[in-house]
């Protein structure tokens, strides 16, 4: 059944409930120098600062730009690029797509004008919709794009190469259009996020959807009372997917624009957020800023806060501990996922797993995964391989990319790049990125076993661990540490740190500096590499100068 059909069901059968809330922090006048620097737009002192929608406005919103484009002549296998904020628009633009038969391409917002043509280019997108935030990039690229016919503009002062979707779409019907869809028709283009290389086009259909939205509420037991609190990026499967579980029990979602430790709480407070979807930094900056006093946990209502769990990365188990010891009382789960795999879920923690903390879990709700040796054999326990997942998640191919789809499509497994083990139990622990690995000396070094332990030091906000050529092992473990504010720490003190190490694995160059993330929370790696790598080889010339 298309994801489509289940909007439908909720405008009808919740018709006036609320679907959706924007919270926007830089409109609340009350917090606006406190929470300003953690946005990316600009205040407008003349809107509200909370807006919602039902879920009969949101179907609404999605019809009328679905027949805005099937009068446009997009339909079935078209592509709609969207490059928008998060906000009350992106997910009736996102259904609207869908409702015509085209394919939904959503764009990262920090991509700049060149990866946007880029993107636009390989997914054959012949539409774009964009909002205020990305005029100046769209503008530098608008007339270089051949395949794209029509921009779309979301918001007011449209500019003059684009169109307004604001007054279009209100002349629009709100019915839905009579388009058939099928499980098998395809439904969306999106982007790799880019930390292994440039973004490859990853091919869903319609079923992997609506498996996603299945796997989410099997995990996270969502009810129709839950609300889910969503922070991070739309645009990313990690984000929708985890509320297409709310959408799955016609749940309210609220969509906050920010991540200051205190607005987040705030939100879940005032909102009464049950579920809370945290990416690592966000969880680390809320604890520092509870131990540093900057407020209090009595300042707020949290008693509707049942589950809080961590994905899009590695996830410290001493973290975790330590959000456990401010707040004992919330089920904590992890997700491992994908866009290959249409995001979380396709291994699971599950909340019943605490002591299993340091895991991501086993397979997940209708998920297959196996760990296979380089020659493709299926692993013993505690012996290091890549995972593979199978299930109606897997992504049908790279777009017009036949080689890497049969680099990592193999019988209906996906190899994801990852390294991982299984315990005595079962459980999976990633060990880090095939790509990741660092050879020193003929032994295998996993920088997320090496991080992890550095991550213990009480001093240590964000550590990054890479590999940097060395003449004579060929490569050496650099650690890249940025410390936490009010906190001093040193070379030696970390060397000492780390003698707990075996002697092979410790890092033998320290760098202090600011760890790069992206908006999904991943440590962006190759950005580290790139600086880090040329800063190597300047200091290599020196010396022999």
């Amino acid at each position: 059944m298309p994801i489509t059909e289940i909007l439908a069901h909720n405008a009808k059968t919740y018709k006036d409930e609320v679907a959706l809330v924007e919270i926007n922090p830089e409109l609340d006048r009350r917090q606006y120098h406190t929470w300003r620097e953690y946005s990316l737009i600009e205040p407008n002192p003349n809107e509200d600062y909370r807006h919602e929608i039902t879920w009969s406005e949101f179907d609404k919103k999605a019809n009328r730009f679905a027949n805005l484009l099937l009068t446009r002549g997009i339909g079935k296998g078209d592509k709609v690029a969207v490059l928008l904020m998060n906000g009350l628009e992106w997910l009736p633009i996102y259904f609207g797509i869908l409702k015509t038969g085209a394919l939904a391409v959503p764009l990262n917002y920090r991509y700049s004008s060149e990866e946007i043509r880029y993107c636009l280019d390989l997914s054959d997108a012949s539409v774009l919709i964009f909002d205020p935030a990305f005029v100046g990039r769209v503008e530098e690229i608008c007339y270089n794009i051949p395949k794209v016919k029509q921009l779309f503009y979301v918001g007011d002062d449209c500019p003059s190469f684009a169109e307004s979707y604001n007054k279009l779409t209100g002349y629009c019907s709100t019915h839905a259009p009579k388009i058939t869809l099928s499980d098998d028709d395809f439904a969306a283009v999106y982007f790799s996020s880019g930390t292994t290389g440039f973004p490859k086009a990853i091919l869903h259909k319609h079923r992997a959807l609506m498996h996603a939205a299945r796997v989410e509420q099997a995990h996270h037991s969502q009810t129709h009372d839950d609300v889910f609190l969503c922070i991070p990026p739309l645009y990313h499967t990690g984000a929708k997917m985890h509320w297409f579980g709310s959408l799955l029990v016609g749940g309210k979602a609220v969509l906050l624009k920010g991540t200051h430790p205190e607005l987040i709480l705030r939100t879940a407070s005032d909102e009464k957020c049950s579920i809370v979807w945290l990416l690592v930094p966000w969880v680390q900056d809320i604890l520092d800023a509870l131990e540093r006093g900057d407020f209090a946990l009595e300042d707020f209502d949290l008693s509707a806060w049942r589950l809080m769990h961590v994905g899009a990365q590695p996830v410290p188990p001493s973290l975790i501990k330590r959000w456990k010891s401010v707040f004992p009382h919330h089920d904590y789960d992890t997700n491992y996922g994908l866009s290959e795999s249409i995001g979380p879920g396709c291994v699971h923690l599950g909340v019943e797993n605490i002591h299993k903390v340091g895991s991501i879990g086993k397979a997940g709700f209708g998920w297959e995964t196996k760990i296979v040796s380089d020659q493709g054999e299926i692993t013993t326990p505690h012996t290091v391989g890549e995972l593979a997942v199978k299930g109606d998640g897997v992504m049908i191919e790279y777009y017009k990319d036949e080689k890497a789809t049969e680099a990592v499509l193999k019988d209906g497994w996906l190899l994801t790049g990852d390294m991982a083990e299984t315990d005595e139990d079962g459980f999976i622990y990633l060990v880090d990125r095939k790509k990741d690995v660092i050879i020193t000396g003929g032994e295998n070094l996993y920088p997320v076993e090496i991080e992890n332990f550095i991550r213990r030091n009480d001093a240590v906000k964000d550590v990054a661990v890479i590999g940097l050529a060395d003449a004579r092992l060929g490569e050496i473990a650099a650690a890249i540490i940025e410390v936490k504010p009010g906190f001093t720490l040193t070379e030696e003190e970390v060397n000492r740190f780390c003698m707990g190490m075996p002697r092979y694995k410790r890092p033998r160059k320290i760098i202090f500096a600011d760890i790069p993330r992206n908006p999904t929370g991943k440590i962006e790696k190759p950005k580290l590499r790139k600086i880090y790598a040329a800063d190597s080889l300047v200091a290599k010339q020196n010396e022999i100068l």
